[in-house]
Formats: structure tokens, sequence, C-alpha cells
């Protein structure tokens, strides 16, 4: 493990060349996903003339895969003694996907059905690199510097927030979407460089093969009769839910409700990406103070505070902005803090040779739940309206609360060896 042996203080994250190709990598394809993000709806709108029902799929075959393969992936991660070839082999055919984009562009064969399918290849290769990273991760950062870690992977995202959507503008206006869409092929293929060249040796013990569904219901079982994990689960479920319950409709009563312009509407998602900066630079320290469970436990407090000033924003434009954007910094933190904390959790509650399968678990639900998230908001705003929708929400978000603070996370936790240090003093998170 390059981060340094159990016996001695670990070499600080900032000086290991391994955690700085991790790093890299997350930054170089974060960034290049915030492009696509705006080009490839722009193609299919613009272009393509995609009619809104070809938006709903193109949106959705990017998560349908957590659903169909999400667990299944999980299993296979558990099984593998070496993880990284596949994460370099999901990077790569990610960015030959991608890829086909431009070039069919250029000899007239793009449709939308072609980036549906680009979209799921992409979404697809996404599930499968986050099955096997999960547990890799163990293997280059050592137990005690995760949640740093963590926290610099969240920075690498909030910076490509902040940083993406203008890059991804200026690009489309230059050189037109469909080849805007070339920055993000060359970043998986710069992301799959860069992990290729991580030297750590890759100690994973795999998971005894079983048949596929019994391995699955023994990360499903793990999940649901761990109390700790099961606490997390659930409440990124429902943060995810009413989160995409409220995002399917922020631009939308913003714009007509608010009576924000376009551009203070973008400036208001910057904030959430500034306010994930912060997060990522404070969390590292509270952690150390108060442990992630406190951490974890105090972040929550903070999710209905964007759903509630949402709900209220009202008046002049510039009182509702600074409200909004205050609150979006808030949510940027909080969010930060939760993920962080919670992958931290994660790891240190999992045995290692289920690590895959936890993991998959935790996204097959936390992340296929963003569907019906959306198709629940999209429903609820046409029969009840934008502004109650958001009070709901709100609600809905609050029981976030008790399912952290009638769990065990509630306290800090026993401290126990670690499958990674076996015979070494374990430490209090």
């Amino acid at each position: 493990m390059t981060s340094g042996s159990p016996a001695t203080k670990p070499v600080p994250l900032r000086k290991q060349r391994d955690y700085r190709l991790l790093l890299s990598a997350r930054a170089v394809t974060e960034t290049g996903t915030e492009v696509s993000r705006l080009a490839v709806p722009l193609t299919a709108a613009v272009l393509l003339g995609a009619s809104p029902a070809q938006m709903g799929v193109l949106t959705a075959a990017t998560s349908l895969p957590y659903l169909l393969i999400g667990l299944q992936a999980g299993a296979l991660a558990d099984r593998l003694r070496r993880h990284r070839p596949v994460m370099v082999a999901c990077d790569t055919v990610s960015a030959v996907a991608m890829a086909t984009i431009p070039a069919a562009w250029i000899t007239g064969l793009l449709s939308v059905p072609w980036l549906i399918a680009v979209a799921f290849v992409v979404g697809t290769c996404s599930v499968i690199f986050r099955a096997v990273n999960f547990p890799h991760l163990a293997t280059v950062i050592h137990e005690s510097q995760r949640t740093e870690a963590l926290a610099g992977f969240q920075s690498a995202f909030a910076v490509a927030t902040v940083a993406g959507p203008g890059l991804a503008g200026l690009l489309v206006q230059l050189i037109t979407a469909p080849f805007a869409i070339l920055v993000d092929a060359v970043s998986f293929l710069a992301s799959a460089f860069l992990i290729r060249s991580i030297k750590a040796p890759e100690n994973h013990t795999p998971a005894a093969p079983r048949g596929m569904w019994t391995e699955i219901r023994e990360g499903l079982g793990t999940v649901a009769g761990h109390p700790v994990l099961r606490a997390l689960c659930a409440a990124g479920v429902t943060i995810n839910f009413f989160g995409s319950v409220y995002m399917a409709l922020f631009v939308l009563y913003a714009l007509t409700a608010v009576g924000l312009p376009a551009g203070l509407v973008g400036a208001v998602t910057a904030c959430f990406g500034v306010g994930g900066l912060l997060g990522a630079a404070v969390v590292p320290r509270l952690t150390r103070r108060f442990g992630e469970n406190r951490v974890l436990a105090c972040s929550v407090l903070l999710f209905p505070v964007d759903f509630v000033v949402a709900a209220l924003a009202s008046g002049p434009v510039w009182r509702s902005f600074l409200l909004l954007a205050a609150s979006a910094v808030t949510s940027g933190i909080a969010v930060v803090a939760f993920s962080v904390c919670m992958g931290a959790i994660t790891l240190r509650e999992t045995p290692a040779e289920l690590r895959g399968r936890v993991n998959a678990t935790q996204s097959f639900m936390i992340q296929g739940v963003l569907t019906l998230g959306g198709l629940a908001g999209g429903l609820a705003g046409e029969l009840l309206g934008l502004r109650p929708v958001f009070w709901i929400s709100a609600a809905g978000v609050l029981t976030t609360i008790g399912w952290i603070w009638l769990s065990p996370l509630r306290h800090s936790p026993t401290p126990v060896p670690t499958a990674d240090a076996p015979d070494a003093p374990a430490r209090t998170r």
C-alpha cells in the first residue's frame, strides 16, 4: 500500500503519487462529464429536434444501468483480485462511445437513438467503474486517510460543477455541441492513462464465487441487516428522491414563479459547487475532531434548508437570488459532508470481501431512485403546482434526520481492528 504501513504514520496524501493520479483522473472525468451534460442535450434538442419524450428517455438512459446491472456489478467486483484493469477498460470504452457522436454527426448518421445508445453504454461503464473503484480505493488509500481522500474527490467534483458549465458553454459556441463532446472522450482517455499509471499493488482477496444471485442476496442482506448501513442507505434514498423531485422543477420554478433571469439561475447552480468546495475543505478537519458519525449526523440537519428557502422565495429578484444562493452554498456543504462521511463509514463498517456488493446495493437504490423522483416531481407539479411540491419535498427530506439520529450513527463507533490492518491498534473515529 503506497500510503504507508499500518505500524508507521502514513505519508501525507498530497505527497502520495498514487493518490494524486486517482484525484487527477477524477478531476478530468468530472470536467468532461460537465461538458457533455450540456452538449449532449443541446445536440439532441437543437440539432436533432428531439421530442420531450425522447429527451426524457435520453436522460433516463444514463441512470437505467444502475437498475439493470448495478447489483451484478457489485458481485463481480468482489470476485476480482485486480480492479484497476476493469477501471481502465471502462474509461476506454466510454471514450470510444463518446467519440462516435462527432464522427456520426460528420457522416450524417447521428440520431436521437444513437445518442440514447451512447448514454446507455457510458452509463453502463459508469456503473461497473463505480462498483470496482470502491474496493480499489481501500488498496490505494490508508484506512486513516480515507475521509480526507474522499473529501479530495468531492472537491474535484465541486470544481467541475463550478467551472464545467462555463467551459461547456464556451466550447459549444466555438466548435458546436457535437464537437464539444470530444472533450469528454479525451477526458476518459486521460483518466484511463492516469489510473493505469498507479503502482500500488492490489492485495484484494476475492470472494469465492457461489452463484451470482446468492452473492447479490448477501450484499442486500448485509445492507438490510446492518443498522448503520441500513440507515445510510435509507437516508441516501430519501435525499435523492426528494432532491430529484426538487431538481425536476427548480429551473421552471426559478424562471416563472421567482422571476430569476436564466443567468442568475446558472449562478445559483454554481453556488452549490462553491459550497461543495467549502465542504471538501472543512470536512476532513471536522471529522478528525468529531468523527465521521457526528459530522454526518449534523449534515442532515441542513438538508431541509434549500427546500424551505426555495418554497419561501418571493419579492424582489435580488433578494430571492441572495437567499437561493446562500441556501445553495449551505446545501453544497451538507451534501459533500454527508457523501464523504457516508463513504468513509461504509468502508469502515463493511467487511473487505463484501465492499463491492454493499457499494453496488447502495448505488442501485440511491441512484436508481433518481428516475422515480424526477417522474414524481413532474407529475406532482402538474397536479399541485410548483410551490406546494417544494413544501412537500421539504417535509419529506426532514425524515432523513430520523433515519440518522435514530440509528447507531448518533454515537461515536467503538474502535475495532480493520480488515486492512488486523494487527494494528484500531483508530477511534
